[in-house]
């Protein structure tokens, strides 16, 4: 198969605190990260998402607030979930 993808992932293994409008905050764990999004790590994340939902974000454990920023769901694999940057 080949790799299409326009934007290079960096492997990243970082905190995430995702707020959901019904499930609330969930905190996970990133697999990588590239300039249009982020996969993260959640078992059964079809249950708790769906494609094309908005959540927030904002990575934990930085020496500083990190800003919160408007993801969108785009993928299921078994291990997890890819979002979307959403840009203004």
């Amino acid at each position: 198969m080949d790799n299409k993808r326009d934007h290079v992932r960096t492997t990243l293994k970082v905190q995430l605190r995702i707020d959901h409008p019904v499930h609330g905050r969930m905190l996970v764990t990133t697999r990588d990260i590239s300039d249009s999004g982020v996969f993260v790590v959640i078992d059964d994340a079809q249950n708790l998402l769906q494609i094309g939902e908005v959540v927030s974000g904002q990575v934990q454990g930085l020496p500083i607030e990190a800003p919160v920023v408007q993801m969108e769901v785009v993928r299921f694999e078994p291990s997890g979930v890819a979002l979307a940057f959403m840009r203004d």
